[in-house]
């Protein structure tokens, strides 16, 4: 073989070791994150959540229930507590974090949207495909309050809005509520982990 050819044969033996490195490198590159797979950190889209109103825990005094959803509000000091509960329908785990946005509908919102309850610290929530997370929802008493400070509405729904989300849930219920501009009726807890049903503590 001439000088020439050895040096050719160099040359394509170093063409094809790139070419073959090169290509490995892109399937490298392409291969899927199997940590991706088992992380749950995607947000759970209201597309994959049902929420639903909870039941309080029975055999509670003065729990009431509600002739709409069935939900039983518990009564303290004339306030109502209601448990918002959000189950994964989907086929991913995905996480909740933070407060849901909530307000009172017929048609469109009455008063003001809830005000965050911060007794209860946020943290994140993962939930597998069929678990259940909730959240504490208050509405203050409105029979105490004066007609010229408080209109009192009957809510048929609640707007439920998820933390990073643009679309809402609505959810049916029979509540009395105040319209009156700047009167807040509901205060929401953060989301927690599991069911708020049964034998939730009302604090």
């Amino acid at each position: 073989m001439t000088r020439y050819g050895h040096i050719g044969w160099r040359v394509a033996a170093v063409v094809v070791a790139f070419v073959g490195t090169a290509a490995l490198a892109v399937m490298l590159t392409r291969a899927p994150d199997s940590t991706q797979a088992v992380l749950p950190n995607a947000v759970c889209p209201t597309s994959g959540l049902q929420t639903w109103l909870g039941l309080g825990p029975s055999g509670t005094a003065g729990a009431g229930t509600d002739p709409v959803t069935g939900g039983a509000g518990i009564r303290a000091a004339g306030n109502a507590f209601y448990t918002l509960e959000f189950t994964n329908v989907s086929h991913r785990t995905c996480r909740l974090y933070g407060y849901p946005e909530v307000s009172a509908y017929v048609d469109s919102q009455i008063g003001s949207a809830a005000i965050r309850d911060t007794s209860v610290r946020p943290q994140p929530v993962t939930l597998e495909p069929g678990a259940t997370a909730h959240s504490l929802l208050q509405v203050a008493a409105v029979s105490g309050t004066r007609p010229a400070a408080c209109d009192q509405v009957t809510a048929e729904e609640l707007r439920v809005t998820f933390p990073h989300q643009g679309w809402s849930a609505f959810v049916p219920v029979h509540i009395p509520v105040c319209s009156g501009k700047g009167h807040v009726s509901l205060s929401v807890q953060a989301i927690q982990a599991r069911p708020g049903i049964p034998g939730y503590t009302i604090p």
